[in-house]
């Protein structure tokens, strides 16, 4: 099986970019900090939501 580099970069650094936002959600999940979590990060939810057609289109 071949891995992908691209795909493999670009989901590490949308965690590290969530690191602190995903620890807030997985400790005291309310849907207010949901929302400012995506407001603040739109893009890396973007790509974090995409993510499984990325790997279907690319593979």
């Amino acid at each position: 099986m071949k891995l992908n580099y691209y795909l493999i970069i670009l989901f590490s650094f949308v965690l590290i970019d969530l690191s602190t936002e995903l620890r807030i959600l997985f400790d005291h999940f309310t849907f207010n900090s949901l929302y400012f979590a995506i407001g603040k990060h739109p893009l890396a939810f973007f790509i974090l939501f995409s993510y499984p057609y990325l790997y279907k289109k690319i593979k």
